[in-house]
């Protein structure tokens, strides 16, 4: 049964930044002690009566007692004006778990997963969920980012293919700069070339127009919308 949302507080241990305007918060939990959820849901922070803030839990449900939140503060809004002012040992309230996109392990279909910037959060919290409970079968990742600076956790996805063969990863960029080794183009594109039959179960996380664009590639193959989970972060 899904754990139903419940007011929390928690108290800040730390807060870094690890993309351009992307940062992540570490979060001690007080009350409770620890927080059951599913890798893929997030927080409700309330800024007032009919104002709130959803941020995705970057942290897997292995380390209930600690989670991890990550946010792009690129808006400048009141959420991002929120998450630049949080310090150590800071006290936060907030209401969790909440959201649906987790991921199905009875599915017997290969996952493919598709990111878009900070719509990384809550897939990066699958993969990893993935990879620290032994899955071992086949997954795909298709991430893209307007350029490298865009795209947290890349690099610690780059160190995932190493060390779990079945993960199979492709970083596109509409401008890649110097050094950069992944590919260059847009995720339809990506997808329309990985996904020539129905056969798999997507997961799209990102901005609407991406994940329609990716919809559309996705049931020209024959993927009914059921086998396509989203995520809309703008």
């Amino acid at each position: 049964m899904p754990t139903k949302p419940r007011p929390c507080r928690a108290r800040v241990r730390v807060v870094r930044s690890i993309a351009l305007d992307v940062l992540e918060a570490e979060l001690d939990m007080e009350e409770p002690l620890a927080l059951p959820f599913d890798a893929g849901q997030w927080v409700s922070v309330p800024f007032g009566p009919k104002n709130v803030r959803a941020y995705s839990i970057a942290s897997t449900p292995r380390s209930p007692s600690s989670i991890t939140l990550c946010a792009d503060v690129a808006p400048d809004g009141i959420g991002s004006a929120w998450f630049r002012g949080l310090a150590s040992g800071q006290t936060v309230e907030f209401k969790a778990p909440f959201g649906g996109f987790v991921f199905q392990r009875a599915d017997p279909r290969p996952p493919l997963f598709v990111a878009e910037e900070i719509g990384i959060v809550p897939i990066r919290a699958i993969l990893t969920d993935l990879q620290e409970t032994g899955y071992g079968r086949a997954t795909t990742l298709v991430y893209w980012g307007r350029d490298p600076r865009h795209m947290p956790y890349h690099a610690e996805l780059v160190s995932l293919t190493r060390r779990d063969p079945d993960f199979v990863y492709h970083p596109v960029v509409d401008s890649p700069g110097a050094g950069w080794s992944g590919g260059q183009g847009r995720p339809p594109e990506v997808v329309s070339g990985l996904v020539k039959a129905a056969g798999v179960i997507a997961y799209v996380s990102g901005g609407g127009q991406m994940i329609n664009d990716v919809r559309e590639v996705l049931m020209a193959r024959g993927l009914d919308r059921k086998s396509i989970k989203w995520e809309k972060f703008w």
